[in-house]
C-alpha cells in the first residue's frame, strides 16, 4: 500500500487486520531454508558480528526488538510484535516522498542452541513477493557470531515493477543498514565490522 503520508496506527492496524487473513504471494514458501526457487531476484548478506556466547545472546535480544528493521526510513510495525509462526507483520517504508506500508507473514521461527532467527513471506499488498530470512549463527568451530540474511523476491506492485532499478537500490541499501544497526547493537569489545554479500 502507497501512501503520500505517513499512515496512523489505527489505519496500520487496519491494514494489518485486512491482510493477516490472506494466503501468501508466492508458492515456495519456506524456500529460505534451503535453495531459493528459479525466476526470482535472490539477494545473501552475511556478516560477522563478534564471538562467543555474550554476542550471540545480544544479538539474538536485537532480532526479537526487531532492531534490523529499526533503520529511520524503514520500521516494523510494531518493534513488540512477538517473533512467531503465522504472525501477521507490517514494514513501514519511506522513499522519494512516499510511504510504502508492506504485509508479511512469519513462515518459520528458528531457536536452536547456536541458531536463532526468523524468516518471512510477503502477503497480497506488499511491494514484492518472496521470502527473507533473519538469522543469527554462533559457529561451533571457531566461536564466531554471524548475522545471516537470506531474500528471494521480485516485483509484486506495478510501481515497483515500473522503478525496480530504485526497488533493488533500496534492497541492498536495506541489507547494509540492518547489518550495521546488528553490529552497534552489539556491546561486545570484540565485536567486528567485516562483512561479505553476494547477489
Amino acid at each position: 500500500m502507497f501512501c503520500f503520508s505517513r499512515p496512523d496506527r489505527p489505519a496500520i492496524e487496519r491494514f494489518l487486520e485486512s491482510q493477516s487473513s490472506l494466503g501468501l504471494t508466492y508458492p515456495s514458501i519456506g524456500s529460505t531454508q534451503g535453495t531459493p526457487p528459479t525466476g526470482y531476484v535472490v539477494d545473501h548478506t552475511r556478516a560477522k558480528l563478534g564471538e562467543g556466547e555474550a554476542v550471540f545472546k545480544a544479538a539474538q535480544a536485537a532480532i526479537r526488538e526487531w532492531t534490523p528493521f529499526q533503520l529511520g526510513w524503514v520500521e516494523p510495525c510494531w518493534p513488540d510484535t512477538p517473533i512467531a509462526t503465522n504472525q501477521a507483520v507490517a514494514i513501514l517504508v519511506r522513499a522519494l516522498g512516499l510511504w510504502s506500508l508492506n504485509a508479511c507473514r512469519i513462515v518459520h521461527v528458528i531457536e536452536e542452541e547456536r541458531e536463532f532467527g526468523f524468516a518471512y513471506g510477503t502477503l497480497p499488498d506488499h511491494a514484492e513477493s518472496g521470502e527473507e530470512r533473519f538469522t543469527i549463527q554462533w559457529d561451533q568451530n571457531d566461536n564466531s557470531v554471524w548475522y545471516d540474511i537470506l531474500a528471494f523476491s521480485r516485483a509484486n506492485h506495478p510501481l515497483a515493477r515500473i522503478a525496480y532499478p530504485l526497488t533493488r537500490r533500496l534492497q541492498k541499501r536495506f541489507a547494509r543498514e540492518s547489518v550495521t544497526a546488528m553490529q552497534q547493537a552489539i556491546t561486545e569489545p570484540s565485536a567486528g565490522c567485516d562483512a561479505e554479500s553476494a547477489a
